[in-house]
């Protein structure tokens, strides 16, 4: 730096008024550019302009491969100009070989520039061609020339651009090092995404990370997202961890519940009413979509609505516009909408329950939360984790208590683990969860049962001892075992 200052302080002192002035536009547009694009194609029509040329070009060198790609092109008239060919690869070359600003009032009689076939082609008269440079090697090429015009072709503005080109050389390196910080910047935050927790999901089964990534991922956009999974898998706290991760995470989050609610009841809700829309609408409401406005809008349970909603709602979807009960006026509504539910809504299209345009509407990212059982490897830390948030922080879990957990069928997922531990802690009387405190309800019907051959054989199992009152002989008689069989699938289950 402080030899650039030296090098360049005789040739401030020279500059005219007019170089100054074009020096000041310049030092303005290196405070605001932010972008290597920008800067080099005010640069360029600055160099056009100081010298009166015709026409101007910035190149970027590869010196692993000797060749010139160019950046920007312009001419006195402003525009653009896209092919490299029409200036000349010989005088780009020279200033790469001498690497320094290079002037040429009379390139026609100059018998080793008038060879040049561009420079016959264009009858190019002066040319002026200043390196620019980063780290010591030229980075680039500012060529300027004329075919009429060659008064300003001088030594002083010579003297001028080689001044001009270290300010360029300089903003340049700033915008680059800028530029590469924010490329890594994006590559390491897609990583740290792509490995993260979601905030409030718990898991590190293979599972749970993928699913992770698809929340990360669909967060970014905003696409209409289906949630589907059976009850107790956590579908809201999906849905709020795409808003959370999204852009719109300073915006409002809303949901709405659509099960077992009365159709003008939700619609009201949904939309909300004019004043006087029916018996009781005393003043206007707002609907929770619009009160959304620029966040995230969750309708939970959307398989449960009715066939009049859903054509609303499809409105919603298409337009993204809304109308109050009772109003006539349209609303927008910049809303990004995430559904869920526990049903197979395409099966409810075929079976003419649910309009099939919605579905594909909100089936635009669909999201399936695995049931519980399908993640057993996250039961030691969810228990543990909910055996802290709802009771002591240094409550512990007996490892029978824990292979207990792990080899129950859990129809009721999350949610019904969560009532587990919580009974668990009142049960017990100490900061230790032990086998016996872990007590679980059973009373799914064998004929839905939906989990594996060995969870079916444990549930058999259980359900036949109860039968028994506990009795392993008579349990065993009964289902044709030996009474060992029985005492093995008993210590597999944590229960001896």
């Amino acid at each position: 730096m402080k030899n650039l200052v030296t090098e360049n302080i005789s040739h401030v002192k020279n500059l005219s008024r007019e170089e100054f002035e074009a020096l000041y536009e310049f030092t303005q547009i290196l405070n605001s550019a932010t972008r290597q694009d920008s800067l080099i194609e005010d640069t360029i029509d600055i160099v056009i302009k100081i010298i009166n040329a015709e026409r101007g070009i910035f190149v970027k060198y590869d010196d692993s491969t000797n060749n010139f790609s160019i950046i920007t092109g312009r001419k006195i008239s402003s525009e653009n100009i896209t092919d490299l060919g029409e200036f000349s690869s010989g005088i780009l070359q020279k200033v790469i070989q001498e690497k320094k600003p290079l002037l040429y009032h009379d390139v026609m009689s100059d018998p080793h520039l008038s060879q040049f076939e561009s420079v016959q082609i264009h009858r190019i008269k002066s040319v002026i061609g200043v390196p620019i440079k980063r780290n010591g090697k030229v980075w680039g090429v500012i060529i300027a020339d004329s075919t009429l015009d060659r008064r300003e072709f001088t030594e002083e503005n010579l003297t001028f651009l080689n001044f001009f080109s270290n300010l360029v050389s300089l903003a340049l390196d700033k915008i680059l090092k800028l530029e590469e910080l924010e490329k890594e910047n994006i590559i390491l935050t897609n990583k740290l995404q792509s490995t993260e927790e979601i905030p409030d999901m718990i898991g590190a089964s293979v599972v749970m990370r993928n699913l992770s990534q698809l929340l990360y991922k669909v967060a970014q956009t905003d696409a209409t997202v289906l949630i589907v999974g059976e009850s107790g898998t956590g579908k809201e706290i999906a849905a709020k961890a795409i808003h959370q991760l999204s852009k719109r995470k300073e915006k409002p989050f809303l949901a709405q519940f659509c099960g077992s609610i009365p159709d003008n009841l939700l619609e009201s809700e949904l939309f909300g009413y004019k004043k006087g829309a029916f018996t009781g609408a005393n003043s206007d409401k707002q609907g929770l979509i619009e009160a959304a406005e620029g966040g995230t809008f969750f309708l939970d349970e959307i398989g449960d609505i009715s066939t009049a909603l859903q054509a609303k709602l499809l409105r919603v979807l298409e337009s993204r516009e809304i109308i109050r009960l009772g109003d006539t006026k349209v609303k927008k509504a910049d809303v990004r909408i995430i559904a869920a539910t526990n049903k197979d809504l395409h099966s409810l299209t075929k079976d003419g329950q649910f309009r099939e345009d919605l579905f594909y509407r909100l089936n635009v990212f669909p999201i399936k939360m695995p049931p519980l059982r399908e993640r057993r490897e996250d039961i030691p830390m969810l228990a543990s984790y909910f055996a802290r948030k709802l009771g002591r922080k240094d409550v512990s879990i007996d490892p029978s208590a824990i292979k207990k957990l792990e080899n129950y069928y859990w129809p009721g997922n999350i949610r019904q683990l969560i009532n587990v531990v919580q009974r668990a802690l009142i049960l017990s009387d100490t900061n230790r969860i032990s086998n016996e405190h872990i007590i679980m309800e059973d009373s799914r019907d064998v004929a839905d049962f939906k989990g594996t051959l060995h969870e079916f054989e444990m549930l058999l199992l259980k359900k036949r001892l109860e039968e028994f009152n506990g009795n392993r002989t008579l349990t065993a008689k009964s289902l044709d075992v030996s009474v060992r069989w029985i005492q093995l699938k008993l210590k597999e289950m944590g229960e001896q």
